[in-house]
């Protein structure tokens, strides 16, 4: 048994039909093997009948969502326009969710909701984390805490991701690189601050994250250099999050490209070379 567990995390899981193809052939090679459902995605029904009945060991977790489509509870003005669509950017939901009790509160309205339509789907999630990372706002991730110890929902998202490179010279002159590097240094802020309060709420959580830094640009080649610079690191659970899509017209995006990674054997093998499990959160 190895000493490092790896975990290949699928976000956006249910959102479209691209989304479920991509999950359900990437997890017929073994890497893929855990994956969030979107509780308000269009696809959402396709995921939970046809999907995580094809795969059995898949572990399914909650993503929580509440920066993109329509709520799924009334009354909630603070996050949502008057057609019930949410309209805050990440930065609307920093300010507000330190300086807004309500809007705490009607946030709380809205995750009860979603995990409440995935839990009465049949499904007992293994994992909670959330659309552009929003619960790792602090006073959000507080509320995501107890809503996951309530739950029973044992496993939460931290964003530690310790910055590394790739042998690609051209994906650093990428304009989104630099951008994703700002994105690191928040997550890494908020994550000293949550980190403490996975404990209390007798939570566990991931050790370091990948998919921060090349955000849109994750491949075969980024996984495995991040790995390869926690090598030396023992008793750790790496995650790395993707959003694959497997297209019926043949497209070829970014999202082909992580779909890409769950298919690639060699990818496989250099993994569990470098000393880690593959594996998922579900509970044994």
């Amino acid at each position: 048994m190895a000493d490092k567990k790896f975990v290949l995390n699928a976000d956006d899981f249910g959102m479209t039909s691209a989304y479920n193809t991509a999950i359900l052939e990437g997890y017929e090679t073994g890497i893929l093997k855990s994956a969030s459902l979107v509780a308000n995605g269009d696809a959402y029904e396709e995921a939970v009948t046809k999907v995580i009945p094809a795969c059995p060991e898949l572990g399914v977790g909650v993503h929580l969502n509440i920066i993109e489509g329509k709520a799924l509870a009334a009354e909630i003005g603070l996050l949502t326009d008057s057609n019930g669509v949410f309209n805050n950017s990440y930065g609307q939901m920093i300010i507000k969710s330190y300086q807004k009790k309500e809007f705490l509160e009607q946030a709380e309205k809205e995750f009860r909701a979603q995990i409440e339509k995935i839990k009465s789907s049949g499904i007992k999630p293994t994992h909670i984390d959330s659309h552009v990372h929003t619960h790792a706002i602090p006073p959000l991730f507080e509320l995501v805490c107890k809503l996951a110890k309530e739950y029973e929902i044992p496993q939460i998202r931290t964003q530690f991701e310790r910055p590394y490179l790739v042998p690609d010279i051209l994906i650093h002159l990428n304009l989104k690189y630099p951008v994703n590097l700002i994105k690191i240094a928040l997550l890494n802020s908020f994550t000293i601050i949550n980190k403490p309060k996975v404990k209390r709420y007798g939570l566990t959580t991931n050790d370091y994250l990948l998919g921060v830094g090349y955000t849109s640009m994750m491949s075969s080649l980024t996984v495995s250099s991040g790995l390869y610079v926690l090598k030396d690191k023992k008793n750790i659970v790496a995650e790395a999050l993707i959003h694959p899509c497997r297209y019926d017209d043949g497209t070829i995006d970014g999202h082909f490209r992580e779909f890409q990674i769950t298919r690639n054997a060699k990818l496989k093998s250099k993994i569990e070379t470098l000393g880690y499990e593959i594996g998922n959160y579900l509970i044994k």
